[in-house]
């Protein structure tokens, strides 16, 4: 993630052209002889004009500030022979998960790898207090944890566990976030390092209080499910988990976001243990870490994965949820006035802040052009031409600046249409909340609830504003030509931009039906394949599995198999053996290699290990950058084509029943 002497110079030269137009903005363009409502509005969108490139500058600040800390902070330490590796309290926290889900990570859990594993101890975290959790907890020998009557949701659980652990760290996992082998063994080794450069007295050493590694999703998100992008864009989160946080880290600062994160037992106690009086437990925690006199840091890799919810009403109720949490941290916090808060954290936490303002300002900017193109309503007072030199050079200069940056998660055009899609819904709530009137009731997210035809209802904000920004685009172009259609160009500009992002917005929130009962991993393993009543032992590649299928090819081209027929057959998950049964039930050719599809199912005996194969690791089916020969424009173009060829059969579907109708009468 090295940042080029060109690309710094590049990231410069965008900020100081910016800046020049903002002056001007800001001396130069506000209407102040206009009404009183329209002067508001000038004054609101010159506002967040300065509020949405500070952000933007501060990114490109701390792309170039931690280009040489970088590597020292996320680069992984080895275990040295000397050091004696610390007991670990590997607590998994849960609610009202269902057990198959839950299950998934426990057995994870104790497949960690750790130079002494009788000092990895993992506990289940039960706030509901359930028998059958307690029974889980017994089958895969871990600690069972119970309470009953919790007021103070997820913070009250871990409080409650930690007062019965005494390990000097401590991991937690959410029921969903499966860790892969390697967490521990990727993470500690940061902790023992930085005790032992503590111990020397090295110079700007501050003790390490967590670490925190990227939230991580083993499946599409509601953008790539929705927008058919599932192997074209990255996860929506990936954008702050493997960047934006990243970069937090490299200035001692990065948030903690809830799970897959490990800590040092005395920071939190120093913080006061998980807060409970947010509904972001895990931003505040962090912040009061840091202000206690720790660092911490967040790492690139992703070390677990697990499931983010696929419907629209399950996706907003969990944004909303966050926003409101950070607002009523922030001010718990009191991130402006806090003297205690040392000048680059208190950076972080007003961007973090400003984040969620995002999502008002959206709306002013998709507001501002349509009331001059419907109602001459003038916000910006200034000569097209003198508009057209300081903007559009310093705009698209900065966008392009913001686009390229080391590590390719999402481009800027991608990010506007994420902030448009949540702005109907998380403006007013951020509003209510800043104002105080809370929403202290929290709700564990459901993950893989069914977007059901009442969620159709998501769609309206969107739709009322798609219809209003094609009414204006028409009408504000209708009958002109030349010159005309040039003095206007910066408008129409706008609103076409704002008209994409809306039909994207429309998209993802029509939804769409998730056929896949289990996920399909990218696993490279080998086994055997029985047949011919287990006479004939035939060498397989996997290509890929899930929990209920395989993809594999024979090593050898000779052998052959053909559909409904029946194997047995051995996996293998680092050299141990997984048996399995299942029926071939497809036959494609890739490649010139034959590939068999087919259902499956591991043996009670080695199911653990089954499980474990699939989801030690990555998703390796899902991008983890973005594609940059697939544009936005492709994305458009795909989604036209299906879903218009979608609509059409149902159209046909409704004038076939319609004529059987009129026929039976």
């Amino acid at each position: 993630m090295k940042i080029s002497e060109k690309r710094k110079l590049l990231y410069i030269v965008s900020v100081v052209l910016v800046t020049i137009y903002l002056i001007w903005r800001i001396f130069f363009t506000i209407p102040w002889q206009t009404n009183i409502f329209v002067l508001i509005f000038a004054l609101l969108l010159v506002g967040n004009e300065i509020i949405s490139n500070a952000t933007a500058f501060l990114l490109l600040i701390l792309r170039i500030s931690s280009t040489g800390k970088l590597q020292a902070k996320t680069s992984i330490p080895k275990f040295m022979p000397h050091q004696i590796v610390p007991e670990v309290d590997v607590i998994i926290v849960t609610h009202n998960e269902e057990l198959a889900l839950l299950q998934k990570t426990i057995n994870a859990a104790t497949f960690l790898k750790y130079p002494d594993k009788s000092k990895v101890h993992v506990v289940i975290a039960d706030d509901g207090n359930r028998p059958a959790v307690r029974e889980l907890a017994e089958a895969y020998g871990v600690q069972y944890i119970g309470m009953t009557n919790n007021t103070e949701a997820k913070s009250g659980n871990i409080n409650h566990a930690l007062k019965r652990l005494h390990s000097p760290l401590f991991v937690i996992f959410d029921a969903d976030m499966i860790p892969f082998s390697t967490f521990l063994e990727h993470s500690v080794p940061f902790f023992t390092k930085n005790i032992d450069d503590l111990a020397n007295d090295e110079d700007q050493v501050k003790p390490l209080g967590f670490l925190q590694t990227p939230q991580s999703f083993y499946h599409v998100d509601i953008f790539q499910h929705n927008l058919f992008s599932g192997k074209s864009i990255s996860n929506e989160q990936d954008f702050f988990s493997r960047d934006i946080n990243v970069l937090n880290g490299a200035n001692d600062g990065a948030i903690f976001t809830g799970s897959n994160a490990i800590f040092l037992r005395q920071a939190v106690d120093e913080a006061g243990g998980f807060p409970t009086d947010t509904l972001t437990e895990d931003f505040e925690l962090g912040a009061k870490i840091n202000i206690a006199g720790y660092a911490s840091i967040s790492t690139i890799l992703p070390e677990s994965a697990g499931t983010t919810p696929l419907d629209v009403k399950g996706v907003i109720k969990q944004r909303v949820r966050w926003g409101r949490g950070v607002m009523q941290s922030t001010r718990n916090l009191h991130i402006f006035t806090n003297p205690n808060i040392s000048f680059m954290n208190r950076v972080i936490l007003i961007n973090s802040y400003l984040y969620w303002w995002s999502f008002a300002r959206r709306l002013v900017y998709i507001a501002a052009p349509v009331l001059y193109a419907l109602f001459k309503v003038q916000v910006v007072n200034a000569n097209f031409w003198l508009l057209l030199v300081l903007w559009a050079p310093g705009y698209f200069l900065l966008h392009y600046a913001l686009s390229i940056s080391p590590n390719h998660i999402r481009t800027e055009f991608w990010g506007e249409v994420q902030e448009t899609f949540f702005a109907p819904y998380l403006f007013i709530p951020i509003i209510l909340e800043t104002l105080g009137i809370k929403a202290k009731k929290f709700k564990v997210t459901i993950k893989n609830a069914e977007a059901s035809i009442i969620d159709r209802i998501y769609v309206l904000p969107h739709l009322i504003l798609w219809i209003i920004t094609l009414f204006a685009i028409v009408k504000f172009n209708y009958g002109k030509w030349g010159s005309e259609i040039m003095m206007g160009s910066i408008i129409t500009f706008w609103l076409l931009l704002h008209f994409v992002n809306l039909t994207f917005s429309i998209f993802v929130a029509l939804n769409r039906t998730n056929y896949r009962n289990s996920e399909r991993f990218a696993r490279k393993t080998t086994g055997k394949i029985y047949i011919d009543n287990g006479e004939t032992a035939r060498a397989i590649e996997i290509d890929d599995l899930s929990e209920s299928g395989i993809l594999f090819h024979f090593a050898s081209s000779k052998n052959g198999m053909a559909v409904d027929q029946d194997f047995s057959g051995i996996l293998y998950y680092e050299n141990q053996p997984i048996e399995i049964s299942g029926s071939i039930i497809r036959i494609l050719i890739e490649n010139k290699v034959t590939l068999y599809g087919a259902t499956m199912s591991a043996s009670p005996e080695t199911a653990n290990r089954h499980l474990q194969l699939i989801y030690d690791g990555t998703n390796k089916l899902l991008p983890s950058e973005q594609d940059g020969w697939i544009t936005p424009f492709d994305t458009l173009q795909i989604n036209l084509q299906i879903r218009g060829g979608q609509w059409r059969q149902k159209i046909n579907l409704w004038r076939q029943q319609v004529r059987r109708l009129l026929h039976l009468s």
